[in-house]
């Protein structure tokens, strides 16, 4: 009798011990962080680099960088970002880790960079989501919400500029650069300087110590290599067919009217707070948050942007 009195004592403190560990166990784990995996796929004949994060079966937000960046300046908001939502960034022909074939085997337009980027949200099964648009990121995404309005559920603007308003002083010279680029060569050297991409970062930021140099001496480097500057050269020559397209991509918000969300870094000198502020004009109810922050806000505003993002999301967008 002892014995099995000692053998029920100890089966039950054995239960008591291990049920704290055993409901551990079974409890969900609620993460703070999410891994990201990257990914390199062939797209009509080019590489195309993209990183991804989150839950395959959650609402999908694309994030399209801005220039001279790639996905990689997303790293510290995907995480964030990746708790709730299924996140894809692609890196552009010629940025980041995506192929760079010569100007006279792919064409260097935003028309052609949309054409790209749309077939690889296509190849990856990816027809509705939520666009984030910073930069050059902006023409590339209004290209594709005009081709396919029904995917776009809801629409995030950070420094992506759609209004002439929103232009800083310095797109008056890039102007006579557009108007004769063989005249203006100082114009290029100048876009592509190292002083120039690390302003991009630190220009009208009152936080410079939470900029990564890093950031503008790998840009740096990576507008040094053979060929960029032809490809930079002809993109900016470009980027005069997104002013032109402004009045349409105004048309296109006023009959659409998605959702949208507009955080602003306000002391960015390039795309100018204006710019955040011409959005109310045809979305009236857009929800516009103009941030102590330059053109790389999310830099220094990664938690500000993540958390309205998510409450954004939360509320309006699923």
């Amino acid at each position: 009798m002892k014995t099995k009195r000692l053998w029920r004592f100890l089966l039950a403190a054995t239960i008591a011990l291990t049920a704290p560990s055993m409901a551990s166990a079974a409890a969900p784990v609620l993460s703070t962080t999410s891994t990201t995996t990257f990914h390199k796929v062939q797209v009509d004949g080019t590489g195309v680099f993209y990183r991804e994060a989150g839950p395959a079966g959650a609402p999908t937000i694309v994030l399209l960088h801005g220039f001279p960046s790639s996905s990689r300046e997303f790293d510290t908001l995907i995480p964030l970002l990746a708790t709730r939502y299924h996140i894809i960034a692609p890196d552009f022909p010629s940025f980041g880790q995506s192929d760079t074939p010569s100007p006279t085997a792919y064409s260097y337009t935003f028309d052609h960079l949309a054409q790209t980027t749309n077939a690889l949200l296509e190849q990856l099964k990816i027809d509705r989501y939520t666009l984030y648009l910073h930069d050059y990121g902006a023409p590339v995404g209004y290209r594709i919400m005009l081709a396919h309005p029904e995917r776009l559920q809801s629409l995030i603007i950070q420094n992506g500029n759609a209004y002439t308003e929103g232009l800083g002083p310095k797109w008056s010279k890039i102007a006579q650069y557009w108007a004769d680029p063989k005249a203006h060569p100082e114009v290029i050297d100048a876009f592509l300087s190292l002083e120039a991409t690390k302003q991009r970062h630190t220009a009208g930021t009152s936080h410079p110590e939470r900029y990564d140099p890093d950031g503008w001496t790998d840009e740096f480097a990576h507008l040094s290599m053979p060929g960029q500057r032809e490809i930079q050269a002809a993109s900016l020559y470009d980027y005069r067919t997104n002013t032109v397209a402004y009045p349409l991509w105004q048309a296109w918000l006023r009959t659409h009217k998605p959702p949208t969300l507009v955080v602003w870094g306000a002391n960015d000198p390039s795309f100018i707070a204006a710019g955040a502020k011409a959005y109310r004009r045809d979305l009236p109810n857009a929800e516009i948050h103009l941030l102590d922050a330059g053109h790389f806000a999310m830099d220094e505003k990664t938690d500000e942007i993540a958390d309205l993002i998510l409450d954004f999301m939360g509320r309006r967008a699923g």
